[in-house]
């Protein structure tokens, strides 16, 4: 609301906050200290008692009464907003983070009834259905996901919208609307705030709209009946680390700094992280690194080596020789600037794991998604790790599997699998073993992309032929399972981008014999 367009002189806020366990009545307080004199009027009711209510059993359940308390509180700020003949009513939970500044203009714009803007989480959950069965429960569709993914873009009429819902109150058929299942006339529907409100724009001829045509903001993930205030505080971190993919960090006002707690929870167990960078994008980088603190995860920057400043003499004089013969599989192209860049990008930190005699670190590349709970994976893989009968080398966290046939399970384990032939060093976790052996075989004399060469040492490649460059392959390679790392974008993603692809192939070679 504080970095919302719209003019707050125009805004009347009406607020409601009670049996809460956490410090959102403090929240609220501080905020609206700051911030009620700039708008229309506020009308607030903050009841500080925890106590719960009857029939509760824990923070998430939903007994009856809850349901009966969130429609009476529903209902009492539709018949305000109607009582102050206020334009529009915007319906807007308290979980839920509006990060585009435009959200309310651009919503009274689309000129609907009932219109919410789509609001995205860590997952699949978001605050709209695209089905609704007889008795007006959720329904799965095949409409739901590229609406969610945004791969079908515009505005959409969906039976159900909630957690963020601009009303016209101008027109007249919005008398009709309601959240109090007793006043649907001849028609029973669940005791549920959300089902009636839709059910009531059925009746009333009101089509719900939904618009994913731009990113308005997100929405929690809600909690499940015994979860605790603890696994709330992990879900925000992820929705945290999902909003940093598209957009700025969600940062609190300084007055409200003090309230800010982060999950206790211990140090990836490795020596070191490194996050591999080319300077010239910076806007990689400060995700990164906004990414990193927000895990907590100290990292130290690898400045990339950059393909467009690598030239045949500095190939030479790197010792660096193309492999003979190599095209890549999918392209049918040599090898690009940008590939080698790469590969010395990692090259440099298998160094460095030697000569700092590293027991085992983690290598990031600037372009990775984390994965929900990723500290909390990491701390099960480890986990895991220490309790294996033989040493590993490598453990793939992010990769692109290329083999159809599903990978074995490591023994004794849950999350580790014996890795495949894959693409991708998006992220891994490297033994100071696997390093020497990575450095043993004198790559740059015969190079070819860092992932094509991976999977040649742990003896899983394709091509024979180039395997043969290498005859020592020995590297015990295993991969997390689930992945705890996938890429921010896709190749069929908007706004992909890729440095090594956009670099030019190498069309000589420094050495004479190829």
């Amino acid at each position: 609301l504080t970095r919302l367009d719209y003019p707050k002189d125009r805004i009347s806020l009406w607020i409601r906050s009670d049996h809460n366990v956490d410090n959102s009545i403090e929240v609220l307080e501080r905020w609206l200290k700051i911030n009620e004199k700039f708008y229309h009027s506020i009308d607030k009711l903050l009841i500080s008692s925890d106590d719960q209510i009857e029939g509760e059993e824990g923070i998430a359940h939903w007994p009856p009464a809850r349901y009966s308390h969130m429609i009476s509180l529903r209902e009492e700020a539709l018949r305000t907003a109607r009582f102050k003949w206020a334009d529009y009513l915007w319906a807007l939970d308290c979980d839920v983070f509006i990060t585009n500044p435009d959200t309310l203009k651009k919503l009274i714009l689309k000129n609907q009834y009932v219109v919410a803007p789509m609001l995205r989480s860590d997952g699949l959950y978001s605050n709209f259905w695209c089905g609704m069965t007889s008795d007006y429960y959720y329904q799965r569709t095949d409409d739901y996901a590229p609406i969610l993914n945004r791969k079908n873009k515009g505005c959409h009429v969906v039976p159900m919208v909630h957690s963020s819902v601009l009303i016209d109150l101008r027109v007249a058929a919005s008398d009709y609307l309601t959240y109090e299942p007793n006043l649907l006339q001849n028609d029973v529907v669940p005791h549920d705030d959300i089902i009636t409100f839709a059910r009531s724009a059925n009746i009333s001829g009101i089509n719900m709209t939904l618009c994913n045509d731009e990113i308005y903001g997100y929405v929690m993930v809600p909690l499940e009946k015994d979860d605790q205030l603890s696994y709330d505080f992990l879900q925000l971190r992820n929705l945290k680390l999902e909003v940093l993919v598209d957009g700025t960090p969600l940062e609190a006002e300084d007055y409200l700094s003090t309230f800010i707690k982060d999950p206790n929870e211990g140090r990836i167990a490795v020596d070191k992280v490194f996050m591999i960078n080319l300077k010239r994008r910076p806007d990689r980088r400060k995700r990164m690194v906004d990414s990193l603190n927000e895990l907590q995860i100290e990292t130290t920057i690898v400045d990339a080596v950059d393909g467009q400043l690598l030239n045949d003499s500095v190939l030479e004089k790197l010792g660096i020789n193309l492999m003979p013969g190599y095209k890549d599989p999918y392209h049918k192209r040599p090898m690009k600037l940008g590939e080698i860049g790469c590969f010395l990008s990692h090259y440099n930190i298998w160094k460095e794991v030697v000569d700092q005699e590293y027991d085992r670190v983690m290598v990031l590349e600037d372009d990775v998604r984390f994965e929900p709970f990723f500290n909390q994976k990491m701390h099960s893989l480890l986990d895991e790790m220490k309790r294996l009968s033989f040493k590993w080398d490598l453990v793939y966290l992010g990769r692109k599997r290329l083999e159809e046939r599903s990978e074995e399970l490591v023994e004794g384990t849950r999350f580790l699998v014996w890795a495949g032939y894959s693409y991708w060093t998006l992220g891994y976790l490297l033994s100071y073993r696997g390093a020497t052996k990575l450095l043993a075989q004198k790559p740059l004399e015969n190079i070819l992309p860092v992932d094509e060469y991976l999977p040649i040492l742990y003896d899983k490649h394709p091509e024979e032929e180039w395997k043969a460059f290498y005859p020592i392959r020995d590297l015990i390679a295993l991969s997390a399972e689930p992945l705890a790392l996938y890429p921010t974008r896709f190749l069929v993603w908007a706004g992909y981008f890729s440095d090594t692809e956009d670099s030019r192939t190498v069309t000589t070679t420094p050495n004479p014999e190829l």
